[in-house]
């Protein structure tokens, strides 16, 4: 009797052993766990490795991956950032330079008795007239703005500018360019009290028009000039023949 009840538990224990064998081999291979979709244990390998979606492509895209970013090395992303620098730099510069040598100095100025050359001469038609001519000697363009502002010799007054002479547009020199202004030296009526000039000086309006800008131009009139008070001045023209006209 003990020997069949030792041999029965033999028997029973050596079944069970084949069954948990059995189960070890169920769980190995690809079955319940896949299928009731069981969380992997901490620290496990599905927990290590990123979700397929946020692997990084290439490096392209750094700052929106989130938190691959950091699968980038620090030492290339200093790399970038330098040469990123160095490049808005180098175009910084670029324009810097080119400004220098075009746009930014190429704005254009006020003209003044330092930026042109300023001459009066007599002139055959119409009678009684001198004409002023200002040319840019400047690198930049200048604008003749309004009239010029004269003086013969000491005269307490400016001389009268004549407002019918306003032009469509200020005038805008080139360098090279001329500007003229006429200057009729006496008007109506005859028998007005003349006086001789030897010496004019020639200011410059700024746009506001409020009193004149920069050095003036002093010149030496030429022989046996006389002026009226009731003569006038032209404002700048960029054509001779329309500061002639009047």
């Amino acid at each position: 009797m003990r020997s069949n009840r030792i041999r029965t538990t033999v028997l029973a224990a050596t079944a069970l052993l084949a069954a948990l064998s059995l189960t070890a081999c169920s769980d190995n291979g690809s079955g319940d766990n896949g299928k009731s979709g069981a969380a992997a244990p901490a620290g496990s390998t599905a927990d290590q490795q990123p979700p397929a979606a946020t692997a990084p492509d290439s490096g392209k895209d750094t700052k929106n991956t989130g938190g691959t970013s950091s699968n980038t090395p620090a030492k290339n992303t200093a790399a970038d950032s330098k040469d990123s620098t160095s490049g808005t730099g180098g175009q910084k510069s670029n324009t810097g330079a080119t400004g220098n040598k075009g746009t930014g100095n190429s704005s254009p100025v006020t003209c003044t008795g330092s930026n042109t050359k300023v001459t009066v001469s007599k002139v055959s038609r119409p009678i009684n007239h001198l004409l002023l001519t200002a040319t840019n000697t400047g690198s930049v363009p200048c604008y003749a703005y309004h009239a010029p502002a004269l003086r013969f010799d000491d005269a307490q007054a400016a001389f009268p500018v004549l407002r019918d002479s306003i032009p469509q547009a200020v005038v805008t020199l080139a360098p090279g360019q001329s500007a003229y202004a006429s200057i009729g030296l006496f008007g109506e009526p005859d028998g007005q009290e003349l006086h001789k000039g030897t010496h004019l000086t020639v200011y410059f309006t700024g746009k506001s028009n409020q009193g004149s800008t920069g050095a003036p131009a002093e010149l030496t009139l030429p022989a046996g000039t006389s002026w009226g008070d009731n003569g006038f001045v032209t404002y700048w023209q960029s054509d001779m023949a329309d500061a002639l006209m009047y």
